[in-house]
Formats: C-alpha cells, sequence, structure tokens
C-alpha cells in the first residue's frame, strides 16, 4: 500500500513538474514573439526560417546552386502595381480584415467538403507574413495555432503598411529570390518601383508555386492567371494601406 502511494506521488510530481516547465516554454515563446515582432516593427527581419531552409536544401540539391538573393526596399519604392497585383491574387479583403478572412475560410470550408480537394485562397496575406518571417512553412496544428497569435499580434503592433512592407520582402519569387526588389532585378532588369501593371501581375501568379513558375518566361497558364489578375487589378483600383 505505502509503495502504491509513494508511486502515485513520484508521478504526480512528475506531472507538475512537466507542466511547470510548459507554462515556462510557453511563457517565454509568448514573450520572445511579442519583443521580435515589436522589434520588426521598426526593425527589418535579416532572414527567415524559410530562407535557412531553401539554403540548406541547394546545399544537399545535385542541380541546384545555393543562392540568397534579397534587397530590402521601403513600401515607397514598390511600385503600387505591385501592391495590387498582390492584392488581387492573394487577399482581397487584405484592408478590411484584421488578420482573418472568415468569409474566405468558410469557402474553403465549402469547397473541401463539396470536391474532397484542398480550396487555396483563406490564408490572407497577414497570415502568410506571420508564417514567413515567425514560422517554419510545414504544416501542423501547433503551427497553425501559433499562426493565430502571431498574425493577431502584428496586425495589432505593425498595421497594414508595415505588413505588406515586409510581406513583398521577403516572400519567394524564385529559387534563393526572396522580395519584390530582387525578383524584379532578376526576371525584368528593373528596380521594384517601375515594375508594370504586366510585370507585376505576373509576378504574383508566381506566388503559388514560385520554385516552378518563371514571370520572365511565362507558360500560357501563368499568362492566363496574370490576364485575370490584372482584371481584378483594374476593379479594385489603387489600395489605400
Amino acid at each position: 500500500m505505502a509503495t502504491k502511494k509513494t508511486t502515485n506521488h513520484k508521478n504526480k510530481h512528475k506531472a507538475r513538474k512537466f507542466f511547470k516547465i510548459a507554462g515556462y516554454v510557453v511563457l517565454g515563446y509568448l514573450c520572445l514573439s511579442l519583443l521580435l515582432t515589436i522589434i520588426y516593427r521598426f526593425a527589418n527581419p535579416p532572414i527567415t526560417i524559410l530562407m535557412v531552409q531553401r539554403c540548406i536544401e541547394q546545399k544537399f540539391s545535385s542541380d541546384r546552386k545555393v543562392r540568397l538573393q534579397k534587397e530590402w526596399v521601403s513600401l515607397d519604392e514598390i511600385s503600387p502595381n505591385m501592391v495590387r497585383a498582390v492584392v488581387a491574387s492573394e487577399d482581397n479583403n487584405f484592408v478590411h480584415h484584421h488578420g482573418f478572412d472568415f468569409q474566405s475560410i468558410k469557402r474553403a470550408q465549402r469547397y473541401n467538403e463539396k470536391t474532397g480537394k484542398k480550396a487555396r485562397g483563406a490564408s490572407t496575406i497577414s497570415q502568410q507574413t506571420a508564417k514567413n518571417v515567425f514560422l517554419w512553412i510545414q504544416k501542423s496544428y501547433i503551427r497553425k495555432g501559433l499562426e493565430v497569435w502571431q498574425t493577431s499580434l502584428i496586425e495589432l503592433i505593425w498595421g497594414k503598411a508595415r505588413i505588406m512592407e515586409v510581406y513583398l520582402n521577403v516572400i519567394e519569387f524564385g529559387d534563393g529570390i526572396y522580395g519584390v526588389e530582387a525578383a524584379s532585378e532578376y526576371y525584368f532588369n528593373k528596380h521594384a518601383e517601375d515594375l508594370t501593371k504586366r510585370e507585376a501581375a505576373l509576378l504574383a501568379a508566381c506566388l503559388p508555386s514560385p520554385l516552378t513558375r518563371n514571370p520572365a518566361s511565362p507558360s500560357s497558364y501563368l499568362s492566363n492567371r496574370a490576364s485575370m489578375i490584372q482584371h481584378k487589378m483594374r476593379i479594385i483600383g489603387k489600395v489605400h494601406l
């Protein structure tokens, strides 16, 4: 009997110790993420987890070279065409929602239930920015939960203009090519502020699969998708951040 009580006591002690450590870990993460969000409101993120992961993939690939091409530019150094293009392509309600587009989420859920396929478009620019800057790319319930927390933080602390600026500077546009300035120079030999509507639409059309699509030499599918994005850009008009 004494042995059983002793065992139960040890198990309870281990459980309390585990939850105590887990609590410290969670609290530490929340504090660190809050601190980084405040820092990145004013300082530019030097690198992202995706960039590191891609470099590792390139290092151990026989047909890819290690490349990390990026150049940070402020939002006023990016053509308004590019802002309109990504809003038209990725997040029509960007300026109106607070990080999450619940209407798009419901539409995606209905599409999934009806077709058995995964719908694209429920993830907002804010969510993509939070994921790219602070989290890893592999999907899991843990990452999704952290994404909700981090998206809420950047919406509260950064605001729409800063979210768009960071997004356009860290998003992947090709193998080792990050940000719209690097993409503009690599594909069109010009600065991001000089992008035409068509060039901006072509870059935005690559975002679902940036490793397999080339805006400088678009396939018929990519060209048609860019045309649809241009049509949406005309409907959206100027984006006020």
